[in-house]
């Protein structure tokens, strides 16, 4: 009697931890998401292409898609968002105090900010690179010819360091002029107090034009001097947020390389391929282990769009901007979008 009662209660130890292995439970961040039914997010004050408050009063970009990707797989809603434009400063004192759930705002995914900031980065969304931008009438070719020019740069972000080490190190004779916010740097570069600006490439491209006036009087010289991984960040502590947040992304870049977006997910719903199946729920539960419904990624794709259709929207020949994929692109069309396997 007592060898089965002792059987009896491994068993039902076992079924116990089985249970629990397979249960989900919400976070803190993921919690409070269910609780106000919105995510909150933080953005730029305005980067053309990345985010950006239109004149609707929407707020646009790839940055911007991405948290209503994780509003659509979460709360079945991509308009469930809640936006907080936050300046370089702010953004991840906001993520911090637990101010915002994600921190969506062409931010650079580095050593320091990960392992020193208390935060995770979830996936690179964006490849890019800084640059410098200028006036044609200098006649200016090459960084190397900016001895003695003035570059106005922001304070307090990667790019204020990568313009400083460059320069050192090619012994380039040109001299930084620092100003607190991405806004004042640029416009006392269009008004004349600088010579030259620098930040990512992206962004001197959609400065040229969409502030310029005239984007034609102006080029982005051939240098590109630094590595700017962009991408999405959550605060630690809540494992099943972070992991979310990380497999939406993916599912993105997954369903582009599948040929699945918003433009045909009623015919691919039908469609036999298995991988299809898998990837849009039909064949496999996806959701499962995520804790979130079997139709996540349907959401994504019918209000939001697969990588592809959300970079040509925001960023690519679709936009004002008609930026080239480049590093962008798919890992099967020469770039390094990739996606772990989704199965």
């Amino acid at each position: 009697m007592k060898l089965l009662k002792l059987r009896a209660t491994r068993l039902l130890g076992t079924l116990f931890c089985l249970l629990v292995a397979n249960t989900v439970h919400a976070g803190p961040v993921l919690d409070a998401i269910y609780k106000r039914d919105a995510v909150r997010c933080g953005v730029s004050s305005g980067v053309a292409g990345f985010s950006a408050l239109g004149s609707d009063g929407q707020w646009r970009g790839l940055d911007v898609a991405v948290c209503r990707a994780v509003a659509a797989a979460v709360l079945g809603d991509a308009q469930k968002v809640q936006f907080t434009p936050l300046s370089s400063q702010q953004r991840f004192a906001a993520l911090q105090a637990g101010q915002i759930d994600i921190l969506s705002r062409n931010t650079t995914w580095t050593l320091g900010r990960d392992a020193g900031l208390n935060a995770h980065f979830a996936a690179i969304t964006y490849y890019d690179g800084q640059g410098i931008l200028m006036h044609k009438r200098f006649g200016v070719k090459s960084a190397k010819e900016l001895k003695g020019a003035e570059i106005c740069v922001q304070s307090g972000t990667t790019n204020e360091k990568n313009l400083s080490t460059y320069l050192g190190s090619q012994g380039i004779t040109a001299k930084a002029i620092v100003y607190d916010n991405f806004e004042a740097a640029y416009k006392a570069f269009f008004s004349g107090r600088c010579q030259a600006f620098s930040t990512d490439v992206s962004a001197l491209i959609g400065l040229k034009s969409s502030q310029s006036g005239r984007p034609d009087d102006y080029v982005v010289l051939p240098e590109v001097f630094s590595k700017e991984p962009l991408g999405p960040a959550v605060l630690r502590g809540d494992d099943e947020f972070f992991a979310i947040v990380k497999w939406v992304v993916f599912s993105m870049i997954e369903a582009e390389e599948l040929g699945v977006g918003k433009a045909n997910l009623d015919q691919a719903l039908r469609n036999n391929n298995p991988a299809v199946q898998r990837l849009l729920g039909g064949a496999e539960n996806l959701g499962k282990p995520l804790g979130l419904p079997r139709d996540w990624v349907v959401q994504i794709l019918r209000q939001v769009g697969n990588y592809g259709e959300v970079f040509d929207a925001n960023l690519g020949k679709q936009s004002p901007l008609k930026l080239e994929r480049g590093l962008n692109a798919l890992w099967t069309q020469g770039g390094l979008m990739y996606a772990p396997p989704l199965r």
